[in-house]
């Protein structure tokens, strides 16, 4: 597969910028969700994002009922943030799961899902389900406009084998429920990576950046956890 073509690719941060203006209008979308049952909801942030990121889904599933949290582990460096092997993500979900008594429900944005998908992986019991956004797990790496920037930020090379074994693992189906939210219309990553068969698969028509605070992303969001049908 080939990347999003380059006007798609230029158009990236004015669709970005309208996305957010679309919260303004978005109130009788976001006011159609079901209410969260308390559980807890960990975020994780696209590639060189942090917390503030997911400042408004944080807001929004806190305000239906659940227990969202940021992640509170920097910017997203891959590897340079959560350690080679995820180990300081897994503490994160480890204490996150111990203080609640109960498995974690990650929700991951772009590089943020590929390391739920992992997390799932490698910690049994402890993740609940796993919903990912715009994350390309599913296919060839190159198959993005970011993928330069994911070497050059994360310091690892996207044909490095153990890159190439975690990859792997990522794209196996998981153990737990899994949806994946994908547009066609992703300008840096090509949206037919962003899914596979294994996973609930919800489109919505959206650029990448700002994909996280699209009224249409946040009500997918909130009734995947609900346990609505999209």
């Amino acid at each position: 597969m080939k990347p999003p073509s380059k006007l798609l690719w230029a158009l990236e941060v004015p669709r970005g910028a309208w996305g957010l203006a679309s919260l303004a209008g978005g109130r009788a979308t976001l006011a159609q969700a079901p209410r969260g049952d308390g559980r807890a909801i960990l975020l994780l942030p696209g590639l060189f994002n942090g917390d503030a990121s997911g400042v408004f889904l944080r807001r929004y599933l806190r305000g239906l009922g659940y227990r969202a949290e940021g992640w509170g582990l920097g910017r997203n460096l891959g590897a340079r943030t959560i350690g080679p092997d995820g180990a300081r993500l897994f503490a994160r979900i480890r204490a996150l799961h111990d203080e609640t008594g109960a498995p974690v429900t990650l929700v991951g944005v772009s590089l943020g899902g590929i390391m739920a998908r992992f997390a799932a992986h490698r910690l049994p019991g402890m993740v609940r389900e796993v919903v990912t956004i715009s994350s390309p797990f599913a296919g060839d790496p190159r198959a993005t406009n970011v993928w330069r920037a994911f070497e050059l930020l994360t310091g690892e090379r996207v044909d490095a084998p153990h890159v190439r074994a975690q990859s792997a693992l990522v794209a196996k189906p998981l153990p737990v429920p899994s949806t994946a939210i994908w547009s066609r219309s992703d300008g840096l990553v090509n949206g037919m990576i962003c899914h596979d068969a294994a996973s609930r698969a919800i489109e919505v028509r959206s650029s990448h950046i700002g994909v996280q605070v699209r009224p249409a992303v946040l009500l997918a969001v909130a009734r995947v956890l609900g346990g609505e049908a999209t």
